[in-house]
Formats: C-alpha cells, structure tokens, sequence
C-alpha cells in the first residue's frame, strides 16, 4: 500500500517539471525585457541602461535558457514569483493573498457535489425509471447544460436581491474574518460552482450503480439471504464508487478553471479572478504563474483523490 502511494507521489514531480518548462518557455516568448519581470517596475523605470545592463548579468539573465531555468525554478520554490507588470505587487505576495480564497472555494464546491451527487444518483438507481429517476435525469441534464454563471446571475437575483437571505458578494464582513462568518458568502460561488460536478457525478453514479446490481456476485448475495441494505451498500454502492472517483478526477480542472467565471460573477477574491484582472491588463506574468500553481494544485488534489480510489477498490493497487 505505502509501494503505492509513493510512486502516485513520484509521479508527480515528472508531470509539475513539464508544466515548468512550458510557462518558463511562454515567459521568455512574451515581449518586453525579462529584467521587468524581476525587480519592481518603479525601480525598473528608475534605473538607466548600464544599470539595468549591470543587473541583468548580476541575475543572470544573460545566460543560457537552461540555467535561466534552474535558477528561475529553484526561486519559485523560495516563493520568487517575480513582479506584476501592472500593479507592481510581487505575485507570490498576490497568490498569498488569493490561494487560499479559491482553495476554500473549491473544497466545498467539491464536497457539495460530491455528497449530493454521489447521494442523487444513488437514490436513482434503487427506483430506475420511476418518478425518482426521471426527476433526477432531468436536474442532471439541465445542470450540465446550463452556464455556471446563469445560475450565478438567477441566485444573486433570488436569494440575494428578492429574499434577501445571502450576500451577493465578497468574501467575508468587514471585521469578521472568521470561516463561519464566511460561509454566508461562500455558500452561492460554491453552489453555483458545484451543479454541472453535481449532475455529472449524478449520472455516473446512476449508471454505475446499476452495472454493478446486476454483475453475478449481487444476485450470489443475494441467493444467500443478505438484507438488500446490505447488498447495496456493501457490495453495490462501494464497488460502484471506483469509476465514479475517475469520473471526478477527470472534472476537477473543469471544477477549479469554473473559478474564474463564477469569482468574478460574485465578486469573490480568488485566483479566478486574478487571473481575469491579469488578463484584462495584459499582465501575462501574473497569468503565466498562477496558471501554473492552479495546475500543481489540481495534480496534487488529483492524485490525492487517486489514493482515496485506491483504498476503496484493492485491485487498482494490485495491478498497479
């Protein structure tokens, strides 16, 4: 098991190396002088030519690409992420600030959809075609097939501007930083980022539930006289989980890439909307990074769900 685990970590590091190289490459395509992208822009635009010669060979940005590389990977892991063409700010102080919004966000639209969609389509399967499972084929379609921001808009209208129960954006009241004091505002993003992961996981988990009640060992269990609570837990909805967890491995980057429109529809402080300030301004340092770090977290968040199939279903650690 722990044989395992390791080489799914291992795995991880050749993956997070060619991402490096491709945004390392993508940074020294984009026009300007790479000297601007590691000081401050206001010292920058201070300095004259021979200082700004004196410092691009004492950063060595006269060298060859390949130790331009190391170096520029090795300040990455310190946490230089160099400097915002259009604010200024440094961007490892910027992801600071905004990482932790988006992975808050994440998480519980994960959960949302997760519980729910996993607990819909498994109410489905026990009723096929029945008034449970026409409702919930009808629920799945319509989340799959409409934006993430409608609903975005139809929420706020709703619960924010009609009823007035929940905020329509932001992060958290000024002087209340505390997370349950944030859950008013998290609750509509993550909702809303939550309903196409819902009604996929929901089909799948129909689906999958009913391959699995009718394989021979179902029907071996019960010849036997187990309860059919049992049957279905036990040895239908455990089994059935396996491709279902593919399935949500599969739609995490769609799950964190759906930030960036759902951020900005409730004004939510996150990398997604970051990244669409950055875009708006021409900003492609700013973008080229936290394109990057959203890709090693959704690895690492993926290979993290790839464990949890694993202790679910033996034989993916065995074949392995």
């Amino acid at each position: 098991m722990l044989k395992y685990f390791a080489k799914r970590f291992l795995s991880l590091i050749p993956k997070i190396l060619i991402i490096s190289v491709i945004v390392f490459l993508a940074l020294q395509l984009l026009p300007g002088d790479a000297l601007s992208r590691s000081v401050p822009p206001r010292v920058y635009q201070q300095m004259t030519e021979s200082q700004r010669d004196a410092l691009r060979e004492s950063l060595g940005l006269n060298d060859p690409l390949t130790v331009q590389y190391f170096r520029w990977l090795g300040n990455m892991f310190k946490g230089d992420f160099g400097y915002s063409q259009s604010t200024g700010s440094n961007i490892g102080e910027m992801l600071a600030a905004r990482l932790p919004s988006t992975i808050e966000l994440t998480v519980i639209a994960l959960v949302i959809a997760s519980v729910f969609g996993i607990l819909f389509g498994f109410l489905a399967s026990l009723k096929p075609n029945s008034w449970v499972d026409y409702t919930n084929t009808t629920m799945s379609i319509v989340g799959i097939s409409v934006p993430e921001f409608f609903f975005g808009i139809l929420f706020i209208l709703l619960f924010s501007v009609k009823l007035g129960w929940l905020p329509s954006g932001g992060r958290m009241a000024a002087g209340h930083p505390g997370f349950w004091e944030r859950i008013p505002y998290m609750i509509l993003p993550a909702v809303c980022l939550a309903i196409s992961l819902m009604a996929t996981l929901s089909r799948y988990t129909r689906s999958a539930m009913l391959d699995v009640l009718g394989k021979d060992y179902v029907k071996t269990a019960r010849s036997k006289g187990i309860s059919e609570t049992a049957v279905h837990l036990k040895h239908g909805f455990r089994n059935a989980l396996s491709p279902v967890m593919v399935i949500m491995v599969m739609r995490l980057p769609m799950l964190v890439s759906g930030t960036v429109v759902i951020e900005s529809v409730f004004n939510y402080p996150g990398m997604g909307s970051m990244i669409l300030d950055a875009v708006s301004a021409g900003d492609m340092p700013v973008v080229m990074v936290t394109t990057m770090v959203i890709a090693v977290v959704t690895l690492v968040a993926s290979c993290i769900v790839d464990l949890f199939t694993a202790l679910l279903d033996p034989r993916i650690r065995f074949s392995s």
